[in-house]
């Protein structure tokens, strides 16, 4: 279906692969366009339980380098409109994504710079090879990285953004983890290993339950515990009475496996 990424599916996984290897999988206009319609049929395929997880990688040596040098040349000459649309159209993937209903796990090698580190943000589990840099190194090209900041300020907080958007140094996985990037750090030999050991985590989680978790920390994320009491009490309300949140609870007192588990 697509030039620049390639999907797979095993089971209930989809594995979604940035393919520009030549260009260290950098965005262009079409990346951007490519993920945010696979993204938009994945969320569907999702909602009907086709799709439990998804797991995030980029083709040879680096995850995503950011944007693509020949596209970043065609901006320059841009109206303010045209930059517009262009933002727009970014803003609209990294949402598309962030919003996708199932776990999105993200598996980083070499490294994850500019937007690829957005991918990241964007990310609920992100494993990352112990030698991965990652950077937000917008400000030293005389830009900002405006279209990713919400999300990346989301993982990492106020402080580790004034320093890394500020200076927009590079460093390393561990630090990435330190500050909450990321999640697991280990080598190239075992990356796969581990990102296989979240998947299937994952899917010993109910299906229904995983997308509503996953809705639900954006709903009450930056609510006060009192003010989000109505919504987190009506969300477990429902989930013990709804059919998959009988079937757990029945499975773990007859000490058996759960029907999705099997």
């Amino acid at each position: 279906m697509y030039e620049y990424v390639t999907t797979r599916r095993e089971g209930p996984v989809e594995y979604l692969t940035l393919n520009r290897p030549d260009v260290r999988n950098a965005f262009n206009e079409q990346v951007i366009a490519e993920l945010t319609d696979w993204a938009s049929a994945a969320s569907e395929s999702a909602r009907r339980h086709e799709i439990r997880a998804v797991v995030l990688a980029g083709a040879g040596p680096t995850f995503c380098a950011g944007a693509d040098a020949k596209w970043m040349a065609s901006t320059v000459g841009y109206t303010e409109a045209e930059n517009l649309r262009d933002g727009q159209a970014l803003a609209a993937m990294f949402l598309a994504l962030n919003h996708l209903p199932v776990p999105l796990i993200c598996r980083i090698q070499g490294a994850a710079l500019g937007g690829g580190a957005g991918l990241a943000a964007v990310s609920d589990i992100v494993v990352a090879e112990h030698d991965a840099i990652f950077g937000f190194t917008e400000v030293r090209l005389g830009i900002v990285p405006a279209i990713i900041g919400p999300f990346v300020l989301a993982k990492i907080g106020q402080s580790a953004a004034r320093e890394l958007f500020l200076t927009g140094a590079r460093f390393s996985a561990t630090r990435a983890r330190e500050i909450g990037l990321v999640h697991a750090i280990v080598t190239a030999a075992v990356l796969d290993g581990q990102v296989s050991e979240y998947v299937g985590q994952v899917l010993l989680a109910g299906p229904e339950a995983a997308i509503e978790a996953k809705a639900l920390i954006s709903q009450v994320a930056d609510r006060p515990p009192a003010e989000a009491a109505a919504t987190t009490v009506r969300a477990i309300a429902q989930r013990r009475v709804s059919a998959e949140g009988q079937e757990g609870l029945r499975a773990f007192l007859e000490k058996r496996n759960p029907s999705w588990s099997r």
